[in-house]
């Protein structure tokens, strides 16, 4: 048996590959009113498809369906394949509810009650 594929065959298993990443990728980046697809993300940074995307740069949301998960200061790494890879400058998770100026003590009251 051997290994070789020919190069159509090779390039339409690539693109069905990438079709099936895509619909289970529920991650999307979000900047300047467009959204883009992300196929991978990691700790240093995410790629989404070379075709889909531009030469993002700046800061962007990225979001899991409609969660918003972080916002992020990026700049683009480098194309590898059919994949742009943006590199984190900053990603700042977000939270639900509004950050604290001081530090909330453990043992202070949780509501007041009434007599």
């Amino acid at each position: 048996m051997t290994d070789y594929l020919p190069e159509d065959l090779r390039r339409e298993l690539l693109a069905a590959q990438r079709r099936a990443e895509a619909r289970k990728s529920r991650l999307r980046v979000e900047a300047d009113g467009q959204s883009y697809r992300v196929l991978r993300l990691g700790r240093t940074g995410f790629s989404v498809d070379i075709e889909d995307a531009p030469h993002l740069r700046g800061l962007v949301d990225l979001y899991d369906g409609a969660r918003h998960l972080s916002q992020c200061l990026i700049v683009a790494a480098e194309a590898d394949g059919d994949l742009m890879h943006y590199e984190f400058k900053r990603n700042t998770a977000t939270g639900n509810r509004a950050p604290l100026d001081y530090e909330r003590d453990e043992q202070a009251p949780i509501a007041l009650l009434p007599r």
